[in-house]
């Protein structure tokens, strides 16, 4: 006699595991995408002030200072060579604006996500403040392996040596393969790896932070509509940081936004502004020089006892005023695009 075998009907977790996986793929090519967009809108009010800073940066220690500051080095350009050479050898950059703050968005969410994975935080809260500093820095340190390349090539058409004539980037691509391999074109990798890594922290944690005191301020404004979620989330985890991309939380306004993309931009740049004046003066070296490559520690070094802390922060300030409009804008757009926006 034939026993009677029980068929078990429990739903497979299959569609719901796929349906999940399709919405992050959807979600890291939105930040691709969107990424690049905001980073090419950010580099043409960026870019002539990029191009003042590395030559402040990479005056030589041993003539007499050839600009006296950043209006100086503002007027003795335009002179020369007309409003056209702050642009010198945008292409490169704007390529390499695209790819790096796509790259940042994306390894910034591939970050939160090794965080949920490995059941350090749980996907049913936001994330703390101390976390989304931590993912900033893991998105700058994967993202300094795709801007050191672009920004060798960048310095040295805005930096040219030994000449007035601005190469392109083939040209200067061309000349750091013959002379120094694929491996000269990670020439400053590991200044530009400092840079990032805690530059990158301080840029999306500076941002969330002002974020969530914008938040707060909002949800005790009288004046200000919260939503429930967002008052209820508060309160119930008053030391984490919501995220805009929350379902329950409204958008900032537009000049909230506006500021804590500012105030990334201001924190990114000042505070590991040295390693960037170490690396720029590292790759405005001619690529067929026959001197010996310079280490970091070294050249950081040199420009320590030619001009101090002093020489190490030449150009900040201009770099700082030009990274409130551009990060700002960043900030504005990527979000935007991503529906997290409110304009009022």
């Amino acid at each position: 006699m034939a026993t009677a075998t029980t068929t078990d009907f429990t739903p497979s977790p299959a569609p719901a595991i796929a349906v999940k996986s399709k919405e992050a793929l959807m979600d890291a090519v939105e930040d691709i995408v969107y990424g690049s967009i905001a980073g090419v809108a950010g580099k043409y009010i960026e870019y002539p002030f990029d191009t003042v800073k590395v030559r402040l940066q990479s005056q030589p220690d041993t003539l007499p200072l050839l600009y006296h500051g950043p209006l100086d080095c503002f007027k003795q350009s335009i002179r020369s060579d007309g409003l056209y050479s702050l642009y010198r050898g945008i292409s490169a950059p704007l390529v390499g604006a695209a790819l790096e703050t796509s790259s940042l968005f994306f390894w910034e969410r591939v970050g939160r996500e090794l965080l949920f994975t490995s059941n350090l935080y749980s996907r049913s809260q936001p994330l703390p403040l101390s976390a989304l500093w931590l993912t900033g820095a893991i998105s700058g340190a994967f993202t300094s392996l795709v801007l050191t390349p672009v920004e060798l090539v960048k310095c040295k058409i805005q930096v040219p040596a030994g000449s007035t004539v601005a190469p392109r980037p083939l040209s200067v691509i061309r000349e750091v393969y013959r002379h120094q391999g694929l491996r000269g074109f990670w020439h400053g990798q590991l200044g530009t790896l400092i840079r990032e890594t805690g530059g990158c922290a301080a840029w999306f944690g500076s941002k969330e932070t002002v974020t969530l005191l914008f938040r707060r301020w909002n949800s005790s404004s009288p004046s200000s509509p919260s939503s429930p979620g967002l008052q209820t989330n508060l309160n119930h985890n008053p030391q984490n940081l919501p995220t805009t991309s929350s379902p329950d939380l409204a958008p900032l306004p537009l000049w909230q936004q506006a500021l804590a993309g500012a105030s990334a931009g201001m924190s990114y740049n000042f505070l590991f502004f040295p390693a960037d004046t170490i690396k720029s003066r590292m790759q405005t070296v001619a690529a067929d020089s026959t001197a010996p490559q310079v280490k970091f520690w070294q050249e950081g070094k040199a420009i320590f006892r030619a001009y101090g802390l002093k020489g190490l922060y030449r150009g900040c300030g201009i770099t700082v005023a030009r990274s409130v409009p551009s990060s700002a804008l960043i900030f504005v757009v990527f979000d935007a695009l991503k529906g997290g926006l409110q304009f009022s």
